[in-house]
């Protein structure tokens, strides 16, 4: 099974894909005048505003939901490998993409939140909804729901599970299986609680977990603090092919780049539109700017920390595929989180293992409470609110999914997961592309409000966009409040 599925991601992850992710996100970074310099101080302002209904959530809790879908087992787990199989200059490329993925988060999260619609009693939203209202393509848009219902409800659950699993092995010896019946039954408890109840946990876990580990990073790196001028001329040679060890491997450093980078912040990929879709707003490009920042997070912030951690320590090997390694650092110690675990314990010895299993416990587990949500969402698009007992499937599936990951090899896990987010990145791509002039006309109507002293607010039928339901005939139009002018 192992091989079909490699072979797959041969397919799926050609340097085609690797090249329209980067092409894609430099064209709307270009063609939004680098929104995510322009608003940064909206974004600020965008991400702690914003009201919560019966039928949506807050845009701070959409930003949690899309950040626990984002910050995962990529962040720890991710980062290592792109180290171990594309050398320190991956960590640049990942820093690229995030930068450059920011523009394509505005976009596809915008289009979320122009397309959503209130089924179920709550707002439903994503690449499917806006494929099938924007382009006209009912059969594109069952193709991607039926393919995110696979990649979230069964392939990428099992990565997230797999790593929580293998670092508390590591750190306290407990069985996998132990932990994987542990596992199933905390998110049992909260996926029967429908979307509230994951938005609710993940608003409260996601700043705790990602505030705590940045702490440590910090602590790791001013203890390396000397090494910092090294590390960073050691990613930025590396990621050019100036470094005369990397040299020949500047292929694999985009690669695997572009690849973890993408996996961890999934810009691009169509999962962030579905927490986006979630917030009650009034207006879409508001979540647009907010979810662009939630890639800066991911990547920037907690990526970086990972990055730092193990380049500064040298905890870290580096073996291309196919090549023989060019540093051996570690003995014994797979490439994954234990290149961070071992990072950790050289400067804090007995807490390194501890730590980052929990963390990654934490981190992980959020992660697969969205991949449920995004799921789900996709279930009920094709569903029409017809044969609910397949939400029940769904979780019992997500919940064997689980344990499932947490009992087999960290391989194939992450072979899976790359399957999973390869699809929908293609399909999602090639959608938010076809749906340029909407998502701008957008930003530009946003911007123009903005300029004239307005709290925007959304009219489709203004701006000559059709089928965006639910702003066309349940939204109710507030008076437009002045708001300090943005440049």
């Amino acid at each position: 099974m192992e091989q079909v599925v490699n072979w797959l991601n041969g397919i799926i992850w050609s340097q085609a894909l690797i090249y329209l992710c980067l092409g894609v996100g430099l064209f709307y970074t270009l063609s939004t005048r680098f929104l995510q310099i322009r608003h940064m101080k909206d974004i600020f302002r965008l991400t702690f505003k914003g009201q919560k209904s019966e039928a949506g959530i807050s845009s701070f809790q959409a930003l949690n939901l899309a950040l626990s879908g984002r910050v995962g087992t990529g962040n720890i787990a991710g980062v290592a490998t792109a180290i171990a199989f594309g050398g320190p200059g991956a960590v640049f490329w990942m820093w690229l993409i995030a930068f450059l993925g920011a523009g394509s988060a505005f976009i596809e999260s915008t289009l979320g939140q122009v397309y959503k619609s209130k089924q179920d009693g709550q707002f439903r939203g994503g690449p499917a909804y806006y494929i099938e209202k924007g382009l006209k393509l009912k059969w594109y848009a069952v193709l991607f729901a039926i393919v995110t219902v696979i990649a979230t409800g069964a392939l990428l659950p099992g990565v997230q599970a797999n790593s929580i699993a293998v670092s508390i092995d590591n750190a306290f010896g407990i069985n996998t299986s132990i932990t994987g019946i542990v596992l199933i039954l905390a998110l049992a408890a909260i996926i029967f609680g429908g979307v509230k109840r994951i938005a609710r946990t993940a608003e409260f876990v996601v700043p705790f977990m990602a505030v705590g580990y940045i702490i440590v990073a910090l602590i790791i790196t001013i203890a390396n603090f000397s090494q910092i001028p090294d590390v960073l001329s050691l990613i930025f040679s590396s990621a050019f092919g100036g470094n005369a060890a990397y040299g020949g491997i500047l292929g694999a450093a985009i690669s695997w780049g572009v690849k973890r980078g993408i996996y961890s912040n999934e810009a691009g990929q169509g999962t962030g539109p579905h927490a986006a879709a979630a917030a009650e707003v009034s207006h879409p490009a508001k979540q647009g700017i907010v979810q662009a920042f939630s890639v800066y997070i991911d990547t920037w912030f907690v990526c970086t920390a990972t990055a730092f951690m193990i380049l500064m320590t040298g905890m870290y090997n580096v073996t291309p595929e196919g090549k023989e390694p060019i540093v051996t650092n570690l003995t014994d110690v797979e490439a994954g989180p234990g290149y961070t675990q071992a990072a950790v314990e050289s400067v804090l010895p007995g807490f390194g293992a501890p730590f980052v299993a929990i963390a990654l416990l934490f981190f992980a587990f959020t992660t697969i409470m969205a991949y449920y949500y995004m799921a789900e969402t996709n279930l009920a698009y094709i569903r029409k609110n017809k044969n609910q007992w397949t939400e029940y499937v769904l979780k019992f599936v997500i919940l064997g999914m689980v344990y499932y990951g947490c009992v087999k090899e960290a391989g194939l896990a992450w072979a899976l997961g790359d399957v999973g987010v390869g699809a929908m990145a293609w399909l999602n791509l090639i959608a938010i592309l076809l749906l340029t002039k909407p998502a701008l006309k957008v930003l530009k109507d946003y911007e123009a409000q903005l300029k004239d002293g307005k709290d925007p607010v959304f009219d489709p039928v203004k701006l000559g966009i059709k089928d965006a339901d639910f702003w066309e005939h349940e939204y109710k139009y507030p008076e437009a409040e002045s708001v300090e002018k943005i440049g």
